[in-house]
C-alpha cells in the first residue's frame, strides 16, 4: 500500500483510498493492451497500480512532487512515463504516437471545466476522455435541451463528443471527504463535427446563456439583423445542432 500524506488544499486533492471501487473505475475506462492512455493526477497511483499492466504504455502528468516521488519509487523499472506538470500546462505533443491517445483521471473539481476544455482543443489527438467528476456537473455535461441541468457544458460537451455517465462513485471512498458524490463520464470524440469555429461556437453560446432565462434576443442582441433566425428563443431551447447552426451561419 503506498504511503499517504496530507492532500494540498490549494490543489483541491482528495485521494481515492477504496480498492473496490478503483477496480469498477478500470473496468469501465474498457482498456486494451494496444492503448497508450494518459492519466491526469495519479496521486499516490492507486488506478495506475490496476491499468499499469493492462495497456501498451501508461503515461501521467502530476503536478505534486511529492506524489511524483511516490510513483518514482513505486513503478520503478515499469512502461510508464512520469511528468511532473501542470496538466492545464502540458502539450499533448509530447507524447510521441501516431496512435490516438486516451485520457482519464480523478481530478480536481475546481479545475473540470478548464481541463475539459484544454483537451477539447487537443482532441484530434484524443479517443476519449473519461473522468471523475462532481456528480451534479456529470449531470450537466450530458443533460439535453430543454431540462434544468442543461446548459453551457451541455452543448460545449455533446458538439464534439458523445458524452455517457459510466458510474456513480460516493463521496466516502475519498479522503478527505467532499461534500457531494462523484460520477465517473465518457467523452468520446466525434470523427466528423460540422463546426466552422469551435472557439466561435463557445463564444456564441456562453453569450447566448449569459441570460439564460431571457430571450436570445437580449443575449445575442448584435446578431439579430445579421440572419434570418427567431431570436424569440430562449438558450436552453435550443438543442446542440442547432447552437452549431446558429454559430455556422453567424461565421458566414
Amino acid at each position: 500500500m503506498a504511503p499517504f500524506f496530507r492532500p494540498k488544499q490549494s490543489l483541491g486533492q482528495n485521494f481515492l483510498t477504496d480498492l473496490n471501487i478503483a477496480s469498477k473505475l478500470v473496468k469501465n475506462f474498457e482498456l486494451l493492451p494496444s492503448d497508450i492512455v494518459l492519466e491526469i493526477g495519479p496521486g499516490l497511483g492507486i488506478l495506475t497500480d490496476l491499468m499499469i499492466d493492462k495497456v501498451f504504455h501508461l503515461y501521467c502528468v502530476e503536478i505534486d512532487q511529492r506524489c511524483m516521488q511516490v510513483l518514482k519509487q513505486r513503478f520503478e523499472n515499469r512502461h510508464l512515463t512520469l511528468y511532473h506538470a501542470d496538466i492545464l500546462k502540458f502539450d499533448l505533443e509530447s507524447i510521441c504516437t501516431d496512435q490516438k491517445i486516451r485520457i482519464v483521471g480523478n481530478i480536481p473539481y475546481h479545475i473540470t471545466s478548464p481541463i475539459l476544455f484544454r483537451i477539447i482543443e487537443s482532441r484530434e489527438r484524443v479517443r476519449d476522455l473519461t473522468l471523475l467528476v462532481q456528480r451534479e456537473v456529470a449531470d450537466r455535461i450530458v443533460a439535453p435541451a430543454g431540462c434544468k441541468a442543461y446548459g453551457i457544458l451541455s452543448v460545449l460537451s455533446q458538439a464534439v463528443a458523445d458524452t455517457e455517465i459510466l458510474l456513480n462513485v460516493p463521496k466516502t471512498v475519498f479522503k478527505p471527504r467532499p461534500k457531494i458524490d462523484s460520477a465517473l463520464i465518457r467523452w468520446t470524440f466525434k470523427e466528423n463535427q460540422s463546426i466552422k469555429s469551435y472557439d466561435f461556437l463557445r463564444k456564441i453560446v456562453r453569450q447566448g446563456f449569459s441570460k439564460r432565462r431571457k430571450m436570445l434576443r437580449n443575449s445575442l442582441s448584435e446578431y439579430e439583423k445579421q440572419i434570418n433566425f427567431d431570436f424569440t428563443q430562449r438558450p436552453e431551447q435550443l438543442t446542440v445542432l442547432q447552437w452549431i447552426k446558429l454559430a455556422n451561419r453567424l461565421m458566414d
